[in-house]
């Protein structure tokens, strides 16, 4: 059993690592459009912008955990792009503020008008449509944040 002792040691250490990478991706998501906008512009980066239903939506859930909780695509988004989700769920008690809904609401409208989800679009610092991912990529995390990648780069 003590020389396990080490082996636990660092499964600890790498839990508590994955731990603390999934809640810097959380928080790094924006909810704010102008704010995700100005920092756009601020970095020269090009904003992901992702229409989500967190609490029903098993395509949306899945593209959260397999793919922009990746570390690969977290490293990749870090330097590259502002992040910003639009969430529509379904549960009173998981439902966004009026004015968040608001804006929510106004972002389907102009970039997601037939409801898709999950809906991922890309847009450059003013808001102009890019690209646009219909629906859970069918790539892993590396792949999908390579894509993206080639796609900021050429259009800073």
């Amino acid at each position: 059993m003590a020389k396990l002792r080490p082996y636990f040691n660092i499964m600890k250490r790498n839990i508590l690592f994955i731990s603390c990478l999934a809640m810097l991706s959380f928080s790094i998501w924006q909810t704010d459009f102008e704010k995700a906008k100005k920092i756009a512009a601020e970095k020269h980066q090009l904003i992901l912008l992702n229409f989500s239903g967190s609490d029903w939506c098993i395509p949306c859930i899945k593209m959260r955990k397999e793919i922009f909780d990746a570390p690969t695509f977290m490293a990749m988004a870090d330097t590259s792009l502002v992040l910003l989700n639009a969430d529509f769920p379904r549960k009173k008690k998981n439902q966004p503020n009026p004015e968040q809904k608001k804006q929510n609401e106004y972002l389907a409208e102009k970039y997601n008008p037939e409801g898709k989800f999950p809906y991922t679009v890309l847009l450059d610092a003013n808001g102009k449509l890019i690209y646009q991912w219909d629906g859970l990529p069918n790539e892993n995390a590396a792949a999908f944040a390579l894509k993206v990648k080639t796609i900021s780069d050429a259009n800073k």
